[in-house]
């Protein structure tokens, strides 16, 4: 299994390109199913779940086509995916690949739009707390679908299609609102989405459902209104930039007192957290090509703050906000209001010598003068990533198992850094 080994204490310096938002390319892959026609899509991330949401697609019927590389482009830019359902052969989900990757349950809308029926696993809890799937059924059946749970799957069916009508989600939901809207561009009628997600990649797959065809108001609002079409097609669309690698960069540039450029990054994606980090004392410059970020001379200060949907400071951060703080000067106090099981990097941050009292839902983090280097676990996604972050800044060596759970969501982490200066190296075995 591999590990990854880090000699902190280097200051990254250097430009760091900012990939495609996973949290976007992945719905937008799932949106194919909602055409016969092609589907291209730009700027599409190096990731494991990319590849495994590729081959479950492909067990629907879904023709996956990766556009070579073009003279003079970079490792860095991102794929170019032509996806096309010309036919869903087979409307079935099975356990044994939602169990892989949750958000590859989102394919029951489409499917179930588009054919009438859908038999799609349930995909259980997760690491980081659980996820009832209960407000995606909800939804399906306020546009007239049938829904039966039997045998730890999903049978839904709307032999005559879906017809418009009124969603109100009990709670803010990335996923449920994707479900909705993907459900409701091919219903008959209008659809009203209230309480739905705002979160920017919410609105970048809207943004492509509309190039597709797709009748869709209020983008970017909690209040979508959606007016069904008989039929969707194809478009071309890109991916936009990964705020939550965008974030993770700027944190990591910060706590070595380094200065990167992160190329393509855009600002009005996470200003909360661009202005969290402002008020401890990063300097951040916004420019028509990226961010520029840095330390200032006078160290980290302490944080208050609660992770929010957006547009408030997102939980996908927390981990590494938690790694940063343990360098400040002061005590910090995050609060964590989304994932219930979110601080399971608390217990491995120790290990390298952080000051970390949980209450609930809070972590107190108060800084210390330095760490130093150890042996670690990764649980999950982004506990990995604040992992890295605190072990650029020990003292030492700092290896991390299981890092497996970083090519989920991070596209080629260690040659990003290493660019930057940094003393960073995969280990297999």
């Amino acid at each position: 299994m591999d590990r990854i080994r880090i000699i902190g204490g280097e200051r990254l310096a250097g430009t760091i390109p900012i990939s495609g938002a996973k949290n976007a390319a992945l719905p937008l892959m799932i949106a194919s199913l909602l055409t016969r026609e092609t589907l291209t899509l730009k700027n599409v991330p190096r990731l494991a779940d990319v590849t495994l949401l590729g081959r479950i697609l492909g067990n629907h019927g879904v023709d996956i086509t990766v556009v070579g590389k073009k003279a003079g482009q970079a490792t860095s830019d991102g794929q170019t995916f032509k996806l096309k359902a010309a036919e869903i052969v087979d409307t079935t989900a099975p356990y044994e690949m939602v169990s892989r990757m949750r958000a590859s349950f989102w394919v029951l809308a489409p499917i179930l739009a588009r054919c009438g029926e859908a038999k799609i696993s349930l995909p259980g809890g997760c690491a980081i707390g659980t996820r009832p799937v209960d407000m995606h059924l909800t939804t399906l059946e306020a546009l007239g679908a049938e829904i039966e749970l039997e045998g730890g799957y999903v049978n839904a069916k709307a032999p005559k299609g879906l017809t418009g009508g009124k969603v109100t989600l009990s709670k803010v939901s990335v996923g449920a609102t994707h479900n909705a809207m993907m459900a409701a561009v091919l219903a008959r009628g209008d659809t009203l989405i209230e309480n739905a997600a705002r979160e920017p990649e919410v609105a970048d797959v809207a943004n492509c459902l509309k190039k597709m065809g797709a009748k869709i108001d209020g983008i970017g609002t909690s209040t979508l209104r959606v007016q069904g079409v008989d039929q969707l097609r194809g478009a071309e669309h890109a991916v936009l930039p990964d705020r939550i690698e965008t974030g993770t960069y700027a944190m990591a540039a910060a706590i070595t007192g380094g200065e990167v450029f992160l190329k393509g990054a855009r600002a009005d994606l996470l200003e909360r957290t661009l202005d969290l980090l402002r008020s401890s004392g990063v300097e951040i410059e916004d420019t028509p090509s990226g961010l520029r970020v840095a330390r200032n001379g006078g160290g980290l200060g302490p944080v208050v703050v609660d992770t929010e949907p957006f547009p408030g400071f997102p939980t996908d951060l927390q981990a590494q906000l938690t790694a940063l703080m343990c360098m400040a000067q002061g005590t910090s106090t995050v609060r964590e209001t989304i994932f219930e099981n979110r601080f399971m990097h608390v217990q491995e941050l120790a290990r390298l010598g952080a000051r970390i009292e949980l209450k609930g839902d809070t972590a107190m983090v108060t800084g210390v003068a330095g760490l130093t280097g150890a042996q670690v676990m990764a649980t999950d996604l982004r506990a990995s990533v604040s992992l890295i972050i605190a072990g650029l800044a020990a003292q030492g060596e700092t290896v991390i198992g299981r890092v497996y759970h970083l090519d989920r969501g991070f596209e080629r982490i260690e040659e990003k850094l290493r660019h930057c200066g940094a003393r960073i190296e995969r280990v297999s075995g």
